[in-house]
């Protein structure tokens, strides 16, 4: 991403984004990971312990570093929309988002308007009062990305009416919670890999990006030709893990 061009800028020209999940709530792993040379972290407070004072922090600290931030929230609830968008996250990542309503009460949420996200100038993301009110509505326009993430055999089935909703700016796929909807056992079953197909076909028709997570690399061609161009890959606890192995298969007896 060059100086010039905003994270949501790059995301709409389908420019190839890698990103990763952070899971600890820490404020030193989000300083650490702005050090990277990643396009993105997204803090994931669906699956790990993160409340809005983790978030403030960790969002901070990516700011600091100059590094773009996303908010995997709990739920699709307004409140937690506005919670990340306030600590000046980047976007926000949205799961099971199963309808095109759905899609746009979330999209609406996001931003500013009739019925839309809350307006305050006292927040990290307003410049603590700092930014006068159009300034402030004007970059948030500009810079706030939304991810729907369809993890749910319903998106599934009505994918192109979601890929439609102005103001969703990526089709994230949550393949694990996929696979689970099919009942099968693994990602790389047919009726999973069909369904992700679905998504990426949609989001080609209706111009949207889509993003997923992949445990195998390697697929990653497969799914840059059907055109996916954001990849938020492994964690900060598997950088650990994966780490802490390769160290000791070094240091050998």
């Amino acid at each position: 991403m060059s100086a010039q061009q905003t994270f949501k800028e790059q995301l709409a020209g389908k420019a190839l984004v890698v990103g990763t999940f952070q899971k600890t709530p820490s404020s030193m792993v989000s300083e650490v990971l702005g050090l990277t040379d990643l396009d993105v972290v997204c803090l994931d407070a669906e699956h790990s312990p993160f409340d809005r004072m983790a978030i403030d922090q960790c969002v901070f600290a990516l700011r600091a570093a100059g590094k773009p931030s996303l908010v995997r929230v709990p739920s699709a609830q307004p409140e937690h929309l506005l919670n990340a968008l306030d600590c000046g996250a980047t976007g926000v990542v949205v799961p099971h988002v199963t309808s095109a309503d759905m899609a746009r009460e979330v999209a609406a949420a996001s931003h500013f308007g009739a019925g839309g996200r809350g307006y305050a100038g006292s927040t990290r993301a307003a410049g603590y009062t700092t930014k006068p009110m159009p300034a402030h509505k004007r970059d948030s326009a500009a810079q706030t990305v939304v991810f729907a993430q369809i993890e749910d055999i319903e998106a599934v089935e009505c994918i192109d009416e979601i890929a439609a909703v102005d103001g969703i700016d990526c089709l994230f796929v949550g393949r694990i919670d996929l696979t689970v909807a099919y009942g099968a056992a693994s990602p790389k079953e047919g009726v999973v890999v069909d369904a992700v197909e679905r998504i990426c076909a949609a989001g080609a028709r209706y111009g949207r990006p889509v993003g997923m997570f992949v445990g195998d690399l390697s697929e990653i061609p497969h799914w840059r030709e059907r055109g996916a161009s954001v990849f938020l890959l492994s964690s900060d606890h598997n950088f650990m893990l994966s780490g802490a192995a390769a160290l000791r298969e070094k240091v050998t007896p």
